[in-house]
């Protein structure tokens, strides 16, 4: 690679690290880091743990972002020298080195404009996934399960938090739907472009003449609530249920009747817990759960009226959104962004940020 299109490369990346950097506001984040790391070392941060962890996982998220904006700045500085000294001495070695460096850099800037999408009114949140077997009986049983551990993989390879609130196997195999908690910021900025119908093919492991079977699952995707929501319910409109939870194949986990079913009679919307110890715990948590469900109703409405507003019938880019097929051959497939991979077990063992890069894109484009 020639020397001035080197140096016309680097101006360009330098050009739109600059512009990520005024996007994420380093500054702003900076000061943001200083009140959590004085809230952090106040004596008292550990009289409310729940606050406490909220404050320590917040400051470590945004330290982390801070330091990857400044550590990938000064790689992209760095590159100039490493290619200067590699055409100095007419290293081949060393020039392959820098050309490797350069095109790392390049993806790891990809990677990082892909946030800077992330403007939306609830995307700093973190997020609520749940996960609904649909067409399919057993199969799409199955598949809701592969789905589940796709999603906890995935959070597990980027280190975030997760906790599952809720799940409902199946008499068979898999499960009939499940809830889980993404514990980081933009989790539901990030993962929202997974929400919709998602379509296993592939030949039957539960069929006795091997033949090929179409499964559908359901992803819904929510932001989850804070304080200043207001999300209001009247303990009148409640209907509480309270139940032994339960584990696969029908093993109790829990000698008391702890779990509780939570049913908000005005608008039918009925959501459970069972991962906790206590009654009142898994009460609190289904509640997180139900308050996110209505800000989620009352965010539709106001899009539907906006919708109307502009003359526009909404898009329905959450149905049917990927293809996932194992038989004739074997691909995943966005039938939104085209993007595509062909390993069907690493997109199931946690490694979608293709994906979901793609799909963030796609809807900001969208959205123009």
């Amino acid at each position: 690679m020639a020397v001035v299109d080197i140096s016309e490369e680097l101006k360009s990346l330098s050009s739109t690290m600059g512009s990520i950097e005024a996007v994420l506001d380093l500054d702003a984040l900076r000061g943001d880091i200083a009140v959590l790391e004085e809230q952090a070392a106040a004596p008292s941060l550990w009289d409310d743990p729940e606050a406490a962890q909220k404050i320590t996982s917040k400051l470590s998220h945004l330290q982390a972002e801070v330091r990857k904006a400044e550590a990938l700045r000064g790689r992209i500085d760095d590159l100039e020298v490493l290619f200067e000294l590699a055409e100095a001495e007419g290293d081949a070695d060393a020039l392959a080195e820098a050309e490797a460096e350069l095109e790392a850099v390049r993806k790891a800037l990809d990677e990082m404009e892909v946030r800077t999408l992330l403007s939306g009114e609830y995307d700093a949140r973190e997020a609520l996934v749940t996960i609904r077997a649909e067409a399919g009986g057993v199969d799409a049983a199955d598949f809701a399960e592969r789905l589940q551990r796709m999603y906890l993989r995935w959070a597990e390879r980027h280190n975030y938090k997760t906790e599952v609130y809720e799940t409902a196997y199946a008499e068979e195999a898999g499960i009939k739907s499940t809830t889980f908690a993404v514990e980081v910021p933009y989790a539901y900025g990030t993962l929202s472009v997974e929400q919709g119908t998602h379509r296993l093919v592939r030949v039957s492991p539960f069929d006795n003449q091997g033949r090929r079977q179409t499964s559908f699952a359901g992803v819904e995707v929510l932001p989850v609530v804070e304080q200043t929501d207001h999300v209001e319910i009247d303990e009148s409109d409640l209907r509480v249920d309270v139940y032994r939870a339960s584990g696969p194949g029908g093993q109790g986990v829990n000698t008391t009747d702890s779990a509780v079913r939570l049913t908000h009679l005005p608008t039918g919307i009925v959501v459970s817990c069972q991962n906790e110890r206590s009654q009142i715990q898994n009460k609190a948590a289904a509640m997180n759960v139900l308050q996110a469900k209505l800000l989620e109703r009352r965010r539709q409405e106001e899009q539907a009226k906006m919708n109307a507003l502009k003359g526009d019938g909404g898009n329905s880019w959450g149905n049917q959104m990927r293809s996932y097929v194992l038989h004739p051959y074997q691909m995943v497939k966005d039938l939104r962004t085209e993007f595509e991979m062909g390993n069907p077990d690493a997109v199931f063992n946690g490694e979608i940020d293709g994906f979901i890069e793609a799909g963030i894109r796609w809807r900001k484009q969208s959205e123009k």
